[in-house]
């Protein structure tokens, strides 16, 4: 039998990592079925457990559309049954109030692969003393966002680990774009991340990013496109971080449900926006011309010569974490999108600076106002999108250096966890569960001694925990629900 030692993983320093190929996945595959993003639906705000969903059908546990019909789309409700977890509604008449405080830190993109077989992932290759020592006072386990073998995108990640279930709450990336920059979004109006990216002669994609052109390029390509006009609507582009932007669309009877032009992949040209449903013919033919429109005004500026679109949705109304669990919540993000998550959900940003010390920094500032705390660092998921295992394993060590100062502060609870994986090796999101840990002094600690993949599979919360169950649990070690029943 191996002793403790022996168990441990190899660490080494972020300098030390070297690029490998890549070699088998040690995770299952299996996939599920991916479920059909309807998300210019707006669920109802407190979901009846009771109602009926008029565009979805439950047939043997999965989900599956209706046929298309001239239905209003907006009149979506969450359905009456969760995929997993206890719900919102249930949790509510559960909630009761006290002075504790909770640390959501999320490290986007944390979860890794090796990059040779028999290696290590970035963070088992990061040398996290402060972050194993929570682990080994805490609970941990590894974290589904979505499904079994779904890969999941940053906004269901997210809404997961808030408690919203995410075959639920359902929305487009536009939305919280749109949120994000502080961007006025009406109810009628239809919003889309938009990439600038690069195309060749033939019109294939050949960097879905322009390279990562600087902010002051895309400031200034947002002035050009700012001036399309289109019939009936007016156009609204507005910069957010180096290649990307936000396209929205207003006017009478627009529908959000229009599929993404990009394709995810280079070396094919754009896709051509498809409406979902008839009442989105009219509005994916807009997208069309906006399209049509971009591609001449942009022909000239290379790298950044064409856009892609994703995400189309429309503002929703649910509920916030004030009016689901009685939390006065804070988010501590840099990054538009996920300041736009918490503004949908009713959290008061704070203004910070991408550094993880500055955002502890802050954190330890307003420590005081606030009783729910959401941590958000962002160039992991970048690191790993870029392929570069090195800088993604430097990033976790720097945020591990922060973890005495935030436990310094004596909150009841801390979470940490990412909202899907990134691997490096496959730079791009993946479907492989992410490690999570949770300590409170009221949680009952496990086996693990190291925060990584393989250690976190052996932890209490199993090998994948449904991350939309982490908030009941949250609010359960901060001793926040009554107990249910006689």
């Amino acid at each position: 039998m191996q002793t403790e030692e022996q168990a441990k993983p190899v660490r080494t320093n972020a300098e030390d990592a070297t690029v490998g190929d890549r070699a088998g996945v040690p995770y299952s595959t299996g996939y599920g079925v991916p479920e059909p993003e309807y998300v210019g639906q707006q669920p109802n705000r407190f979901p009846d457990d009771n109602k009926a969903e008029t565009q979805f059908v439950t047939q043997n546990h999965a989900w599956a559309p209706e046929p298309v019909t001239e239905a209003p789309e907006n009149d979506g409700a969450p359905t009456s049954t969760p995929a997993h977890g206890t719900g919102l509604p249930f949790l509510q008449k559960l909630i009761k109030r006290n002075a504790s405080k909770m640390v959501l830190l999320v490290m986007d993109g944390l979860g890794g692969h090796p990059q040779a077989e028999g290696g290590q992932t970035e963070l088992e290759t990061a040398k996290t003393p402060n972050l194993d020592s929570l682990a080994a006072r805490g609970i941990c386990g590894l974290q589904q966002p979505v499904a079994t073998g779904i890969t999941s995108g940053s906004g269901p990640g997210h809404l997961a680990l808030f408690g919203y279930e995410p075959l639920t709450y359902q929305i487009g990336r536009g939305a919280l774009s749109a949120l994000g920059v502080n961007f006025d979004l009406q109810p009628q109006d239809v919003a889309a991340r938009g990439n600038f990216c690069s195309v060749d002669e033939q019109g294939r994609i050949t960097d879905r990013r322009a390279g990562r052109i600087a902010s002051a390029k895309g400031k200034e390509l947002c002035a050009l496109l700012n001036e399309v006009t289109l019939p009936g609507v007016e156009v609204f582009v507005q910069p957010v971080e180096e290649y990307r932007f936000l396209l929205v669309l207003r006017g009478e009877g627009l529908a959000a449900a229009v599929t993404d032009t990009d394709p995810q992949t280079t070396g094919v040209e754009p896709l051509a926006p498809q409406p979902r449903t008839a009442a989105a013919k009219e509005t994916a033919e807009l997208v069309q011309q906006f399209l049509a429109e971009a591609q001449k005004r942009l022909a000239d500026h290379h790298p950044a010569n064409m856009v892609l679109l994703r995400g189309f949705a429309q503002r929703p109304n649910w509920p916030t974490l004030a009016e689901a669990y009685g939390l006065h919540a804070a988010a501590i993000a840099a990054y538009p999108m996920y300041r736009g998550v918490a503004r949908l959900l009713g959290m008061e940003p704070l203004e910070t600076e991408e550094e993880p010390a500055a955002k502890f920094a802050v954190l330890t500032k307003r420590w005081r106002d606030f009783d729910f705390f959401f941590v958000h660092i962002k160039r992991t998921d970048s690191a790993g999108e870029d392929g570069d295992f090195a800088r993604k394993v430097a990033l976790i060590e720097a945020v591990d250096t922060q973890i005495p100062r935030l436990l310094a502060l004596d909150p009841d609870v801390v979470m940490v966890t990412g909202d899907h994986s990134t691997p490096a090796v496959l730079r791009a999101h993946s479907w492989h569960p992410v490690p999570v840990l949770l300590w409170s002094p009221y949680c009952r600690p496990d086996e693990v001694k190291h925060f990584g993949e393989r250690p976190c599979i052996a932890g209490a919360l199993g090998p994948r925990f449904p991350a939309a169950e982490l908030m009941p649990l949250a609010l359960a070690n901060a001793l926040r629900l009554e107990k249910f029943g006689a």
